[in-house]
């Protein structure tokens, strides 16, 4: 049932957020403690500001009246991806190259599983973290479990 909701929503927040000079990082509609929750997550290069999420916010809940698309109660949140946000593809990384990330791996590689390191490189193959003392780790992305930017 909200699959169809969220397709439409996305779309319609993709057209939006473009006029905006935003992007859309993710959507989610689902069912959470008391009730549905339509969670859209908002970006800029230069970071999202609570101005954003309200006029985001505001247009996305005015479409959502006029479509009539829920027909049950829902909360709408428009919020940014965070300072610790996910990291999800070769794009993502090379965004923000020089910053600190977090890696989990599915499997270990010479024991390991979590790296935390500046992001040096990253392409289409894998990434490149500097790790402590100047060691280089190279993670291939589908090797990658979850991938964060680090607040240390």
């Amino acid at each position: 049932m909200s699959q169809p909701i969220l397709d439409v929503v996305e779309d319609f927040s993709r057209s939006l957020l473009a006029g905006m000079g935003l992007e859309l990082f993710d959507a989610q509609f689902r069912k959470e403690g008391q009730g549905w929750v339509l969670r859209l997550f908002i970006d800029h290069p230069e970071g999202v500001s609570l101005d954003h999420c309200e006029k985001v916010s505001r247009e996305l809940s005015a479409f959502l009246d006029v479509e009539d698309l829920i027909d049950h109660p829902y909360h709408l949140e428009v919020s940014s991806p965070g300072l610790d946000r996910p990291l999800r593809n070769p794009v993502e990384f090379r965004r923000f190259l020089g910053r600190q990330a977090k890696i989990k791996l599915h499997e270990a590689v010479d024991g390991q599983k979590v790296f935390i390191g500046e992001i040096v490189a990253a392409d289409d193959e894998a990434v490149t973290l500097k790790l402590d003392k100047g060691v280089l780790a190279r993670c291939l992305h589908e090797k990658i479990g979850k991938a964060r930017l680090y607040l240390a």
